[in-house]
């Protein structure tokens, strides 16, 4: 592959150049255009839209959208969206929610709904004096952004509270702005940060012209002012339970008592151990990101927070926690999700708007209530299969045919591998000899796989 170089003003350029520039990096250029190009919406319109969603966008980047039925979420039945490239992870989800059906289903609690936002700021002034201006503060604050909060209070959210936060023990003259809002069924980023940024105007200005302050008072350093993604009071428990005799068909080895303390102390161990937990968590996020990619929420911001909460108490470990208790068997997830079903790609990206209409439009409370129930439908799925028959059985089948593809297999290898390892293990070096078995044999000897 060619040298790369510097390239000035890259953002600039058409898309066209832009696709020019990068295939030259290329040895066969042409093949690369045509690829990146196969790839393109045929509707330009669509396309041009596409497009302004990031920045230098050469082409799209097709991911599966699939769905897991016949989930029932507090009493009601919902076919979930899910966007994801790993096909084992619908498979769980969809594996769970029929489990589950028969049980009741999954029951969720919104506990709260609040985010989170912070002016930071160096301040070398008389900190109990600051404590004390507070509340002329925190009015003068809300005041000044009632130009950006009316909207968003007719439709019952705004800001919720401003507190003074000292931090100087942990770093010198160092405090922050602390703000709490409720921004309803929207994520709410915009709204925060614009909020934020009006705060640390109007510090400036309140601290300049009180009479109260020194002149050496009056001056202050504004850092940043930002949003938290970190939202531990944005809040939701999700659930499932059952009598223990309820879980005696799951496995042919075990009761169904048994089963659930095998299932216990996997669960238990992922609270005391640290790489445990990592893992037993990402298998959460694994239904709530793909949720949240499918209704155009940033998935990447839900992550962040849920594993900071996982660590809240100086120990990261479990998002969820179990209960076998009088015969009967409850299993929770309690997670941070800050989901919105407006603003942002809710009403740009096609596809978004076709999974909230599945959803029947729900606000982002309800949102909340899918996504964590499609976590915890995961987590349960996952873990049901390490304490019986291994994971690996069940995952490297539902990779099958990624493997088969690898290797070129045409459809009529495909059909007889899927028929030969319906009782085998499969790992790539099965698949790689079975083909290479396959192609090798006459047609007369073949039979052996059909």
């Amino acid at each position: 592959m060619k040298q790369k170089e510097i390239i000035t003003s890259f953002s600039k350029l058409s898309k066209e150049e832009k696709l020019q520039i990068i295939s030259n990096y290329f040895t066969n250029s042409g093949e690369f255009l045509t690829e990146l190009k196969g790839y393109h919406h045929p509707d330009p319109k669509k396309q041009k839209l596409f497009d302004e969603f990031s920045e230098n966008t050469l082409t799209n980047y097709f991911i599966p959208y699939g769905i897991a039925p016949n989930f029932i979420i507090d009493g009601k039945v919902y076919h979930i969206p899910m966007v994801i490239e790993e096909s084992s992870v619908v498979a769980a989800a969809s594996n769970s929610a029929k489990f589950w059906t028969e049980k009741g289903g999954f029951h969720t609690e919104i506990i709260s709904t609040e985010k989170i936002g912070q002016v930071h700021f160096i301040w070398h002034g008389n900190k109990e004096k600051l404590k004390t201006l507070m509340p002329d503060l925190k009015e003068n604050l809300l005041f000044r952004t009632k130009h950006i909060t009316s909207n968003m209070e007719q439709r019952g959210g705004g800001i919720i509270d401003i507190e003074l936060v000292d931090m100087s023990d942990k770093m010198d003259d160092y405090y922050q702005l602390k703000a709490s809002f409720n921004t309803v069924d929207s994520m709410g980023a915009n709204f925060i940060n614009s909020c934020l940024e009006e705060f640390a105007t109007g510090l400036k200005e309140f601290l300049k012209t009180s009479p109260y302050f020194t002149e050496d008072e009056k001056r202050v350093e504004i850092i940043m002012s930002i949003l938290s993604n970190y939202t531990p009071n944005c809040l939701i428990k999700v659930w499932v339970e059952c009598e223990l005799d309820e879980l005696d068909n799951i496995d042919d080895e075990l009761t169904g008592e048994e089963f659930a303390w095998k299932f216990e102390k996997a669960v238990r161990i992922a609270q005391i151990d640290v790489h445990r937990a990592t893992t037993h968590n990402k298998g959460i996020f694994n239904g709530i990101d793909a949720v949240a990619l499918a209704t155009g929420n940033d998935f990447r911001a839900i992550e962040a927070s849920g594993h900071t909460f996982a660590s809240k108490d100086g120990r990261y470990r479990s998002l969820t926690d179990i209960e076998i208790k009088n015969n009967r068997f409850k299993y929770t997830l309690t997670v941070p999700l800050a989901l919105g079903t407006v603003g942002g790609l809710t009403s740009l990206h096609p596809l978004v708007k076709k999974s909230l209409e599945l959803l029947d439009n729900p606000d982002a409370k309800d949102l909340m209530r899918f996504a964590a129930a499609t976590g915890l439908a995961n987590n349960f799925g996952a873990l049901k299969s390490l304490v019986t028959k291994g994971i690996q059985k069940g995952h490297m089948k539902m990779h099958l045919l990624n493997i088969l593809n690898k290797f070129g297999a045409d459809a009529s290898e495909k059909q007889k591998a899927k028929k030969w390892f319906e009782d085998k293990k499969v790992t790539v070096k099965a698949v790689y000899e079975f083909l290479e078995k396959l192609r090798s044999h006459a047609s007369g000897h073949s039979e052996v796989y059909s």
